[in-house]
């Protein structure tokens, strides 16, 4: 029998995993301040960006002698310059578990064509088995999953006295997680996740082992100008003052500094966290009374509180043919967007058929949990339908 419509929808029904919600009460009169119209190598511009760099650093509690820059092409272009700056000089230990981790692994064997390379691989909804790390070569890994919600519980696998670098696409977990900064050399994010933020801008963060090693080894293949950090072997540091190596969008930069400043308005990482935490709990409270759904990660210690991916565990589902299920998978996504209700829900292309919900620090908990009744209406009533069909 079909559910009847729920009555309470969510007040912003902008679940997306990226670009994610604006943080609550965003308008655009948060960007009335914006540098527009001016060089971003002006007194102005500069402050401004370096203001994003330190506020940045404040928040997260990022050790003073670790550098912090911003540079092109979001959270994947501060991957790459790391990938293509830093590796080569040893051994290195690819980590993935979902999609962008094995986007990751491709571009180091095929495009860096390196030789000494390990790659430890999980399925959707696991992460590999941390104690098989080699922390004396090089390791690449994501904190968090995005496309199959599944983390790293914390940093203790990796020893204060490691050989080789550690380098940590973060993009889906700070600002949301504890990161531990002194068991990282690398770690990037953009401000279109956590922060709820625009696009085309990465944030890259070396620890002194990282810089050492930017100003000690020059690798094989040939830099790009956007990518390069050094010159004449010694770190480029404006970079790392806001001097940026491209030009930047300072309407992004000025909306950035608002959800910063609204972080720190409500106390800062420890609410940030707590407020993705609920929305976790939120989910994980409905599933609980529910068969037909389930986390597609089943273990708790390593469930994302970000991107919150779900499976379709009803029996009915589970006797389908794959091609069946993504159709269904599709269809209830999009009847829940129909309704105005919830926008971008579907799991990512590469993931199994499923949902997944952004639960990050900008979502209010109280839209999710208005939100999980329509996922519930919304299921029985394709189920209704392709069963009469």
């Amino acid at each position: 029998m079909a559910l009847m419509t729920p009555a309470i929808r969510p007040s912003n029904p902008r679940f997306s995993s990226g670009p994610c919600a604006k943080r609550p009460g965003w308008s655009l009169d948060a960007l009335s301040g914006a540098s527009l119209g001016r060089s971003h190598r002006s007194k102005d511009g500069k402050a401004k960006l370096g203001e994003v760099i330190e506020r940045s650093r404040d928040i997260l509690g990022i050790p003073a002698d670790y550098r912090i820059g911003i540079v092109p092409a979001s959270d994947t272009g501060a991957v790459e310059m790391a990938l293509w700056s830093l590796l080569g000089a040893r051994g290195v230990d690819m980590l993935a578990w979902e999609s962008f981790g094995k986007g990751w692994i491709t571009d180091v064997a095929k495009q860096l064509k390196l030789d000494d390379l390990r790659s430890l691989e999980a399925d959707y909804g696991d992460i590999v088995d941390l104690t098989k790390v080699d922390c004396d070569r090089d390791v690449v890994f994501t904190w968090n999953g995005t496309t199959s919600g599944a983390r790293v519980p914390n940093g203790d696998w990796i020893p204060a006295d490691r050989g080789g670098l550690t380098i940590c696409d973060a993009t889906s977990a700070v600002f949301a997680m504890d990161l531990q900064f002194d068991k990282l050399d690398v770690v990037t994010w953009s401000w279109q996740k956590v922060l709820g933020g625009e696009g085309a801008h990465g944030m890259l963060v070396l620890s002194p082992r990282a810089v050492e090693r930017l100003e000690s080894y020059t690798p094989s293949w040939p830099l790009p100008k956007i990518f390069r950090l050094t010159k004449g072997g010694k770190l480029i540091e404006g970079v790392f003052k806001g001097e940026t190596i491209n030009t930047p969008s300072m309407l992004c930069v000025e909306d950035a500094l608002d959800s910063l400043r609204w972080a720190e308005s409500i106390g800062g990482l420890a609410s940030l966290k707590a407020r993705s935490q609920a929305n976790l709990q939120a989910v994980s409270e409905w599933v609980a009374e529910r068969d037909w759904v389930d986390f597609l990660v089943g273990d708790p210690a390593i469930r994302s509180s970000t991107s919150i991916c779900l499976k379709f565990a009803d029996p009915w589902f589970q006797s389908l043919g794959s091609d069946e299920q993504a159709v269904v998978a599709k269809t209830v996504a999009k009847q829940v967007e129909d309704a105005g209700v919830g926008f971008d829900l579907g799991g990512y292309r590469d993931a199994p058929p499923g949902l997944r919900l952004w639960g990050g620090s900008t979502v209010e908990s109280e839209d999710m949990r208005a939100l999980l009744p329509w996922l519930d209406w919304s299921f029985e009533e394709v189920k209704s339908q392709k069963a009469a069909a």
